[in-house]
């Protein structure tokens, strides 16, 4: 394994697993989970708008405009909106878990969109993420000493952030590939937060807000997907995907130490169960694609 690809996305997933400690800092300051989703994706707008103009690189096909809007609906309308919304509501360590919920999304669709094969490895990760996501949610309601409550809005929260991150890789495989990643977001982020503004009432905030709105948006948005595609070039896709698990592992340490959360055993073996559906899925790619390239 490339040690700085290595590097590159595990400093990606570092970024994304402090996603829930900007966004608990700045419920704190009043301001409500849309509208952080709406600055976060604003802000990070700006960044991405620089870096394609520095790199000449806003030129799409009219004909892709649609697909590129789509893709906006998707990763700010709905990612961006559900995963804060699930932050507030079910805590920073069961949201990040839940988006890992994203693989089985993607064998799912992968089969009904994409006709791709249902493999038993995609069947087992497929019931092991409902075990997974059925044990958290049946287990007891109380979260711990973080005072975090089990409520079913956040718990389905976190799961449409977990479908719409899924979304985001199979809208990617069948229209994005021709773009750079700063092209992209150019085009997709605007239309995505403006759909946002009529559910905010945007608040006062203060300097403070402010700087942890700023580095939300630039840590885990631009700074985050720019490392991400930075490792991509020097590892397989399969290879990033299994280092970018350490995000949820990470988010939970974070919420243990600075928020006081933790989960039920059933909320850990039910976390576990997703984690390894996970593994297991990125894993089989792997051999997959080692043996297609043995038979040519």
């Amino acid at each position: 394994m490339n040690p700085k690809g290595f590097l590159y996305i595990l400093a990606a997933a570092f970024m994304w697993a402090l996603i829930g400690v900007f966004t608990k800092y700045i419920l704190d300051e009043g301001i409500s989970a849309l509208e952080i989703a709406f600055w976060r994706a604003s802000i990070a707008w700006v960044l991405f708008l620089i870096h394609a103009t520095a790199q000449r690189q806003l030129r799409i096909h009219r004909t892709d405009l649609p697909a590129l809007l789509g893709f906006g609906v998707i990763c700010v309308t709905l990612f961006y909106g559900s995963y804060q919304v699930a932050i507030r509501d079910v805590g920073v360590a069961l949201a990040a878990v839940l988006l890992y919920t994203a693989p089985a999304w993607v064998a799912v669709m992968s089969w009904l969109l994409l006709k791709e094969r249902m493999t038993k490895t995609k069947a087992a990760c497929v019931t092991m993420t409902i075990l997974g996501v059925a044990s958290i949610s049946l287990g007891p309601q109380l979260m711990g000493s973080g005072g975090i409550t089990l409520n079913w809005f956040g718990l389905a929260a976190g799961l449409v952030a977990g479908f719409t991150y899924a979304l985001y890789y199979i809208f990617g495989k069948a229209f994005l590939y021709r773009y750079p990643t700063p092209t992209i977001f150019v085009y997709a982020i605007p239309f995505g937060a403006l759909l946002l503004l009529p559910f905010i009432d945007f608040a006062h905030k203060s300097p403070q807000a402010w700087l942890l709105l700023i580095g939300l948006a630039s840590v885990t948005s631009y700074g985050a997907f720019s490392v991400y595609y930075a490792g991509l070039k020097h590892l397989e896709a399969t290879q990033a995907s299994v280092i970018a698990t350490f995000e949820p592992m990470m988010a939970a340490i974070f919420a243990y130490m600075l928020f006081g959360e933790k989960f039920s055993v059933y909320g850990y073996a039910g976390s576990t169960m997703i984690i390894a559906a996970v593994l297991l899925v990125v894993l089989s790619g792997s051999r997959a694609s080692r043996a297609a390239t043995e038979e040519r």
